[in-house]
């Protein structure tokens, strides 16, 4: 399968496995990078961004796996897993998965210390902003179905921002840490 091109840092460099990343938001003066929030009173075991207010808004670093132990660099084709670089009081697993769904919304959270799942980053237009998707793999076509697919977004609830699939696709960019 041919590669394509390389995920760009705010720096101009491609993502690299296991180098740190913060993942920020590129529409400014909404919130901050992607850290870790509680949901009604629970661990902080849930994706989503640091509000802006006084201290920092930088949000947690990650790594970036490719899931071919062979690739170096993250592109717009390359299934990943991404995990904060970071601990957590609540779980041992900082790998992003896929969590339950809102019964309002039918938005799929974005949870750590479950089953690690395997992202992709791409973008519409040649220069611009990355979205964050995640289609689940077909595993025994064919019928394979018509698989859920989903491109990160956020949802807001009672004042935290959470990062979710099946909204509106939210624009990042990746600054090395």
């Amino acid at each position: 399968m041919a590669q394509g091109p390389p995920v760009l840092d705010t720096d101009g460099n491609p993502l690299t496995r296991g180098v740190e990343y913060y993942v920020d938001p590129a529409i400014t003066d909404v919130a901050g990078g992607l850290t870790l929030v509680a949901r009604n009173g629970s661990c902080p075991s849930y994706v989503g961004q640091v509000p802006i207010g006084p201290g920092s808004v930088e949000g947690l670093p990650v790594i970036f796996t490719p899931s071919n132990p062979g690739y170096t660099i993250i592109t717009e084709t390359t299934e990943f897993t991404v995990a904060f670089s970071a601990s957590s009081t609540c779980v041992q697993n900082t790998t992003w998965g896929i969590g339950e769904e809102d019964p309002e919304t039918r938005r799929r959270f974005i949870v750590i210390g479950g089953e690690p799942t395997v992202f992709d980053i791409s973008r519409d237009q040649a220069v611009g902003p990355y979205t964050i998707g995640w289609c689940p793999p077909c595993l025994n076509p064919p019928p394979c179905g018509r698989p859920r697919c989903g491109v990160a977004g956020i949802l807001e609830q009672n004042g935290t921002r959470f990062l979710t699939l099946d909204g509106p696709a939210f624009p990042f960019r990746f600054r090395r840490a």
